[in-house]
């Protein structure tokens, strides 16, 4: 990345940058190619954050289809961790995985679980598991909770059989208006097609591992039984081990490292898979290369820019979000290792411009939050707009469930201590209410930059763009106006 200009003796924020045009032969977004250099095996630079309100297996499943890649956070017992990780990785790569109920089931029940499927849609299914009808939130309106499915939904169904050619069932879907077709293998519900989702299949790659099964990661601290912590996540499947800690750059930090790398190797001997390991946080080259160098591949970078994080505000700690991506990447480099920018993205151009600036993916928290697939539930604001909560890792509602085990002082003691705001109202958006809507817009903008610079691969646009520094008028310059000034 080059600076337009001489570079600031200041940090910058993504805010305070943009990216000059330069000469390009790429003429098609689709040219590009956002496979991700970080070793992962993600086929767009997203990763999903190791929040307890954002990443759970609805959101895992459903990003990892479309080459991104959710990471389960450190809180979650071990148990739930193994389920969600097995669920993730028996879930049809192309397929979408419906809600299903009986037809004797309340309709009061099916409403609660519709809310985690952008498409709405429950399938009714027999004894045999074989679909019978469907149900949707229209078909529920203005009917008692205590009635039952069979008496609402429709038996109106389009099917189509596993294998069937795609572009074809789009057409067929079209053809006899429906958005949506179960998917039947041996007369049994396989999973759901939708008319988007087939279009999306069609533009990306799901990441799969080397038996063909979705990626997922998983989130370890640094304190307690490390070394089992790690072992288990490794033995239950996850593509990726993320050693997570607000200050990455200590010890402690050091330490937990040779114990993941120690317990990876057994892993490795055992099953010949490497395993990624990433871990952070820090802000400096120093913190990058020291991370790197004690064996992280993936360093993770960002203080503070985070949507749920207080850090800044409480202890005056963290750095500008793009002066920090820059540094570090350019120092994990140094020493071969790669970079996740991690927070401070509100909009598709910074996730652009922390690929220039060295990244090698982006992960996302709070902007997913509010979206079918994240694990909160669905609640209305008094002015009928949905919304889900979020909060951050390091709040008083986090440490709380991640110290249930502590005895009551310890647990009151620790409270004490929040850096992270505890309930946030994420509303849905009403025009990209799902993750995928999201996703979409992201790339959209990403595969747009990347034809600007002139680049078709993440390190290609990393060589190629070219940013300038901006005011707060020229970013104000840059946004759109919904309504007339």
């Amino acid at each position: 990345m080059k600076f337009l200009g001489d570079r600031p003796a200041y940090d910058l924020t993504y805010n305070d940058v943009f990216m000059a045009p330069s000469r390009s032969s790429v003429t098609s977004r689709l040219d590009v190619d956002l496979t991700t250099p970080d070793g992962v095996g993600t086929t767009i630079p997203l990763v999903v954050a190791n929040m307890t309100a954002v990443a759970g297996r609805r959101m895992a499943e459903t990003v990892a289809r479309r080459g991104a890649m959710a990471v389960l956070p450190q809180d979650i017992p071990e148990h739930a961790m193994r389920e969600t990780v097995d669920y993730v990785k028996r879930r049809h790569p192309v397929y979408e995985t419906p809600v299903t109920v009986d037809a004797d089931a309340p309709v009061g029940g099916v409403l609660a679980l519709i809310g985690k499927r952008a498409h709405r849609t429950a399938i009714v299914v027999d004894a045999d598991h074989a679909p019978i009808g469907l149900v949707t939130e229209r078909h529920c309106l203005e009917v008692d909770r205590f009635a039952t499915v069979g008496e609402v939904m429709t038996r109106d169904l389009f099917t189509v059989k596993d294998g069937d050619d795609l572009n074809a069932t789009f057409d067929a879907l079209t053809e006899h208006h429906f958005e949506l077709a179960p998917v039947v293998r041996d007369g049994a519900l396989a999973g759901v097609l939708t008319r988007k989702g087939i279009l999306r299949s069609a533009i990306y790659r799901p990441a799969l591992d080397d038996q063909g099964r979705l990626r997922i990661g998983v989130a370890i601290g640094i304190n307690g039984d490390v070394e089992g912590k790690a072992r288990a996540a490794l033995d239950a499947g996850a593509d990726v081990l993320v050693v997570d800690t607000a200050h990455g750059h200590q010890d402690k930090m050091l330490e937990a490292l040779s114990v993941v790398r120690t317990a990876r190797h057994a892993f490795e001997g055992e099953r010949g898979t490497r395993i990624p390991i990433a871990a952070g946080n820090v802000v400096t080259a120093d913190g990058a290369r020291d991370l790197a160098e004690a064996g992280a591949d993936i360093v993770k970078v960002g203080v503070g820019p985070g949507a749920m994080c207080t850090t800044r505000m409480m202890t005056g700690v963290g750095r500008p979000q793009f002066s920090a991506v820059l540094e570090c990447a350019a120092a994990a480099t140094e020493v071969g290792a790669s970079v996740w920018a991690d927070g401070g993205v509100k909009y598709p151009r910074d996730v652009a411009l922390a690929l220039a600036a060295g990244a090698g993916s982006v992960m996302v928290g709070s902007w997913f939050a509010g979206t079918w697939e994240s694990p909160g539930d669905l609640n209305k604001a008094s002015d009928g707009r949905l919304y889900k909560e979020s909060f951050g890792m390091a709040s008083a509602r986090a440490v709380s469930n991640r110290t249930q085990s502590r005895s009551a002082f310890d647990r009151a003691r620790s409270a004490l201590f929040e850096e992270g705001i505890s309930s946030s109202r994420m509303f849905l958006d009403a025009s990209r209410p799902g993750v995928e809507d999201l996703i979409d817009s992201i790339i959209a903008g990403v595969r747009s930059s990347f034809t600007y610079a002139g680049a078709r691969t993440i390190g290609e646009f990393r060589e190629r763009a070219v940013v300038g520094v901006q005011s707060a008028s020229g970013y104000d310059e840059g946004r759109p106006r919904e309504t007339s000034w």
